[in-house]
């Protein structure tokens, strides 16, 4: 990747209506419908109920989410975005900018181990969350407990098949449902405290310290479970992109974070004064009358949840695939007007897959929370670390202002991670075996990609010079009409797919471009900096194209781009023939770059990438292919 200076991003004060909604209905989804276990996993961690246990335990869930969510992300975190996108790759892409070069490579590994949880994340999120607001009709009726997990599962597999269509139709009434949300929580919330006012005493910082330092064990191991309040506080930064810093502020300030408070007091007054509430304090909270409704809306909240989660999953594979992570996968953009709604048919069924698998292995909400944690707590705390760097070498703190912000956050950060590392038996080591699995994919896929384009150096000859003497020598190529285009090469080396049509068919185009992309570590590269064009001389330009990591590589458009910078020659499709190498690339086991397992999974995700083709959005009248072998 390349490393180029961070532009800084315009701010507009004025926040139309419209994007407050749209936060409200994407941003808060996750963490919005946390209330429906997070306390009654507390309060089951703890051992029962007791007024030490519930003042404490509302204390500490009220001031993680403030550290946490509120200072952390709200206040800081979101001060570092990367051309007004945000997200653990983003942010990797921009610490990695202004980092000392010999740290970069630690700092990428952290940003796709962050990513690698994520995943994990997005695999675990929808299935609590549907399966958590579903379990409110054993309330309804008894006998209905036998039918969750088949509810549950119908509601997902409808879920994950909606995918194709797009969220553009369905984003438009996630925001005034989410509200409708946020106003019965706090509704609720309020009725329960107001029967009960004694509660809000918890609000003081004191009972969280005092449930501390009178038992710190059993506050260790319940922190585990506060932490299910902080889920989805990464997404406030991760879709900063979409929406902008002050919409996602305002809406938290204003609704979602009060609403959050107002609920989690009200379930613990409620199972203060009814002990029997514990099993299912979120929708004890509501009048008999209220229930079904309840369920319905909740089922409906939780679907928003993972729809977001799911989006986010789809946004981040472009940017990872774009950023060099992942081999070319096939990427459907659903919107002719957002560029950011995209589907990508093998992240979803591979998500579907695994929600499935845990909906039926776990079977209920307090199974599937002892899976829930670990991922995103590691997730934030890169997120600290990465911050490190922004402070210091970006923002140019003081040492000392740097160590008194991140040091606490880092600790706070790490202290959740050792709290939900207790339950790596219990189901915490899900997330981290599909993490693990990622980060592999990942960095194999990264490592050998960087072997590919040395060994293309090493056996390749430069291309200027290799055009001059073809060219200028004694016997120069015969020319055909037309213009021919080899995309993909590497920037200063002569392509292979030139190579082989000059073996095969003896001939050059009258026109030949010779692209050579790269993907910056910014999110968009302005139109007039995409292209640059560099005249070899015999009709044959080098062009060098720039794209972001959240845009797609559209050969087409450059080439319309590239024409303004050659006044002699103009762009014509029919007249054009895209050249393109489909190199095998062979294990050998001589590199010192890797293990052989690795090269044969690389070569095996190689043989399984998405056309190139399709990926450059070339017309597939006009593209010719011509096969090669790389041995590593």
């Amino acid at each position: 990747m390349a490393f180029i200076p961070a532009r800084s991003s315009s701010q507009t004060t004025d926040v139309p209506p419209a994007l407050i909604l749209g936060a409200i209905g994407v941003v808060f989804g996750d963490i919005g419908t946390s209330p429906l276990y997070t306390l009654r996993e507390c309060l089951k961690a703890a051992g029962g109920i007791s007024q030490t246990n519930v003042f404490g335990i509302v204390s500490l869930i009220l001031w993680s989410i403030i550290i946490v969510v509120t200072l952390k992300y709200v206040s800081f975190v979101m001060r570092a975005d990367n051309d007004g996108e945000g997200g653990i790759l983003a942010l990797t892409a921009l610490a990695a900018r202004v980092a000392p070069v010999r740290l970069r490579t630690v700092l990428l590994t952290l940003g796709v181990f962050g990513a690698a949880m994520f995943y994990g994340d997005s695999m675990i999120t929808p299935a609590i969350s549907v399966i958590s607001a579903v379990e409110g009709v054993e309330l309804v009726d008894p006998h209905l407990a036998t039918w969750v997990v088949p509810i549950a599962l119908v509601i997902l597999t409808g879920l994950f098949k909606l995918q194709k269509r797009g969220t553009g139709t369905v984003g438009k009434v996630f925001g005034p449902v989410m509200i409708v949300w946020f106003l019965t929580l706090a509704v609720l919330g309020l009725s329960n405290i107001a029967r009960n006012p004694g509660i809000l005493r918890g609000a003081l910082p004191s009972y969280a310290l005092n449930f501390v330092a009178h038992a710190p064990g059993t506050a260790f191991v319940v922190l585990g479970s506060v932490f299910l309040a902080l889920t989805g506080g990464e997404a406030l930064y991760a879709d900063m992109g979409h929406f902008g810093k002050t919409p996602i502020r305002l809406a938290w300030l204003l609704l979602v974070l009060p609403s959050l408070i107002l609920n989690y007091f009200g379930q613990a007054a409620l199972v203060l004064s009814t002990p029997s509430a514990l099993t299912q304090p979120f929708f004890s909270q509501a009048p008999g009358w209220a229930l079904l409704p309840l369920v319905l809306l909740a089922t409906a909240a939780t679907i928003i949840a993972s729809q977001a989660v799911i989006s986010g999953a789809f946004s981040m594979t472009k940017q990872a695939v774009q950023l060099g992570l992942l081999p070319r996968i096939p990427v459907i953009h659903t919107s002719t007007h957002e560029v950011g709604q995209v589907y990508v048919p093998f992240i979803n069924i591979s998500l579907y897959a695994a929600v499935v698998f845990l909906v039926v292995f776990f079977r209920s909400s307090d199974n599937l929370a002892a899976a829930y944690g670990i991922a995103v707590a590691s997730t934030m705390l890169l997120t600290t670390l990465l911050m490190y760097f922004i402070t210091h070498c970006l923002w140019n703190w003081k040492p000392v202002a740097t160590a008194a912000v991140i040091g606490p956050l880092a600790v706070v950060d790490a202290i959740f991670v050792a709290s939900n590392a207790g339950k790596i038996l219990d189901g915490g080591w899900f997330p981290l075996l599909a993490g693990g699995v990622l980060f592999t994919v990942m960095t194999t896929w990264h490592r050998g990609r960087e072997m590919v384009v040395e060994r293309v150096k090493s056996d390749n000859l430069p291309l200027p010079a290799f055009i001059h003497s073809l060219c200028d020598g004694s016997h120069p190529p015969p020319r055909v009409a037309g213009t021919a285009v080899f995309p993909g090469g590497v920037p200063g080396m002569t392509p292979s797919a030139f190579m082989h049509n000059l073996k095969h068919n003896g001939v050059m185009h009258e026109t030949n471009i010779f692209l050579a992309g790269t993907t910056e570590n910014v999110p968009h590269v302005p139109e007039s900096e995409k292209v640059s064009v560099s005249d070899l001389g015999h009709g044959c330009y080098a062009v060098a194209a720039r794209h972001g990591f959240m845009e797609m590589p559209n050969v087409p458009a450059l080439l319309l781009l590239v024409q303004k910078q050659i006044p002699a020659w103009q762009y014509e499709s029919a007249a054009t023939s895209f050249f393109l190498a489909r190199d095998t690339i062979l294990a050998t086991a001589q590199s010192k770059g890797m293990s052989l397992w690795r090269e044969k999974l690389f070569a095996f995700m190689a043989r399984n990438a998405a056309q190139a083709a399709e990926y450059y959005s070339l017309p597939a009248n006009r593209v010719v292919e011509m096969g090669g072998q790389i041995n590593l």
